[in-house]
């Protein structure tokens, strides 16, 4: 397959990128080289390009900001996904958008699957909502991936936070109250490439694989555990560590849809994280960056 990735130059492009890249040929651009904003930069790209699909990995993804900049948030996550559906619908061309598990409410207490209600508590996901909404209203062929709590190799994280805040501090405070799935982007990636390889369109769940009890207090102390590190450790509640934009207190992805329907299998968190860590340019990044931070959340 000709395969184009919207939104090159972020965390998970950068490693998607390469990933499509066995087996596929794979062009991209970045938002500088195509606005998404503008339905008339999108279509000259798309034409320039030709692609067989689009992966969609442009997105608004601040949280907090998007609560400050509601407008902006729209503009991204919602008019540019529409562009790039209005496009691949004029031209045939399939569209797979990575969308997140903060579509829910997080009042579950099972892991959410595909088929379930969404319901987002944040503007950021009332604004990666309405980009799906575009998707299944404008497209036959699409995939749309929800995914959360990602990390990667390039661009901020919680990992790196977590490990920059280690050099620094004895002790570390962190939330104990919000359940989810941790992924990394080569996981992601990879499971991107699985299920747009089996021609099956759909909504699927794609993380690295939990237990459905994992809190960030649980992710942070693997992940000193690993590093070797002997901070300490305090759980906190969300009420203790308050953001502007509220979070979904249980946004567990159920990855059954996407193992049943497709050769999709999920590797456990703990150990993609392991594999991770070992990463050369993640010790590098570690040698240089400085956090300001004092707390951790998602």
């Amino acid at each position: 397959m000709k395969i184009f990735v919207a939104g090159a130059g972020g965390m998970l492009s950068t490693d998607i990128i390469p990933v499509l890249s066995q087996g596929h040929t794979c062009s991209s651009a970045t938002i500088d080289e195509m606005d998404i904003t503008s339905v008339d930069s999108v279509r000259g790209t798309v034409d320039r390009h030709s692609p067989d699909i689009i992966i969609n990995c442009a997105a608004y993804t601040n949280v907090d900001g998007a609560e400050k900049d509601r407008a902006m948030a729209v503009l991204v996550n919602a008019t540019g996904t529409q562009h790039l559906a209005l496009v691949c619908a004029e031209r045939d061309i399939p569209l797979c958008h990575v969308s997140t598990d903060y579509v829910f409410s997080g009042t579950s207490t099972v892991p959410y699957t595909p088929f379930d209600d969404t319901d987002p508590v944040n503007f950021y996901g009332f604004s990666k909502l309405a980009g799906e909404k575009y998707v299944q209203w404008l497209l036959r062929k699409f995939y749309i991936i929800r995914t959360s709590w990602l990390y990667g190799r390039f661009g901020k994280n919680f990992v790196k936070t977590i490990l920059d805040l280690s050099g620094k501090m004895d002790t570390l405070r962190v939330v104990n109250d919000q359940k989810g799935n941790p992924t990394w982007t080569v996981s992601l990636s990879r499971g991107i490439k699985t299920i747009v390889e089996s021609g099956k369109y759909g909504i699927y769940h794609v993380t690295d694989a939990t237990d459905g009890t994992l809190s960030w207090y649980d992710f942070t102390v693997e992940i000193l555990r690993l590093s070797g590190k002997p901070n300490k450790v305090i759980p906190v509640t969300t009420d203790e560590f308050p953001r502007p934009a509220k979070r979904p207190a249980y946004s567990v992805l159920d990855l059954s849809a996407a193992m049943y329907s497709t050769p999709f299998q999920p590797r456990p968190w703990n150990e993609a994280l392991a594999e991770y860590l070992k990463d050369e340019a993640l010790a590098e990044y570690l040698k240089d960056e400085n956090s300001n931070s004092g707390a951790a959340g998602a």
